[in-house]
């Protein structure tokens, strides 16, 4: 896991914890809905009696960060930063795999399409007010079927079948291994908000 921590975020944090008047009071960080696009990192003081067995430890120079285990693949790559301005500064945490899993080949299928999902698919569906989202994952003869929920612009839009059968199909097929095909599982009766007529 590799976190970086700039010297102006350490030495601020430190200045904080410093206030807290605690003998080995700490950081503690973790993502929370980590892996969907309503993941946030977050940042909390850890009292000695607050920290949790199977935290990661990682200790800066002036300061000790626990990990919550659970949230370390979405921490992967982040970055604590403070960056001073008139009104004293600001704490920034970026951390790009919080939303999005880190996946491979060997991940859990559901990871691999939910990665290719937020990653590639929706943010070209946005555009049309849309979404797609795994339901569920169904074994079948001829491989695995991918149960998709379309949202938003898309529920009920006409172009659906033809965006679903040519990109979001083609594009999962060839990257997923063993993944045959797609289904939908929208009721696309329902026109309402539909972005074409």
């Amino acid at each position: 896991m590799n976190m970086t921590v700039t010297e102006s975020a350490e030495k601020y944090l430190a200045d904080l914890l410093a206030k807290q008047n605690v003998e080995g009071i700490a950081v503690r960080m973790f993502v929370t809905q980590p892996g969907t696009p309503y993941a946030e990192t977050c940042l909390a003081y850890c009292r000695p009696d607050e920290v949790i067995a199977d935290d990661e430890v990682l200790d800066k120079e002036l300061v000790r960060f626990y990990l919550e285990r659970n949230s370390l693949p979405y921490l992967d790559e982040a970055m604590v930063d403070f960056a001073e301005d008139r009104m004293g500064g600001q704490l920034t945490i970026k951390a790009p795999n919080a939303k999005v899993p880190k996946v491979s080949p060997d991940s859990p299928m559901e990871e691999q399409i939910n990665y290719i999902l937020y990653s590639d698919i929706n943010p070209g569906l946005a555009s049309h007010g849309g979404e797609v989202k795994l339901v569920e994952l169904v074994e079948e003869e001829n491989g695995h079927i991918a149960i998709l929920r379309f949202g938003g612009g898309c529920q009920g839009c006409s172009a659906v079948d033809m965006t679903l059968k040519d990109g979001v199909e083609r594009t999962l097929v060839e990257r997923v291994q063993g993944l045959a095909g797609v289904r939908d599982v929208t009721d696309h009766s329902v026109t309402d908000q539909a972005y074409y007529k």
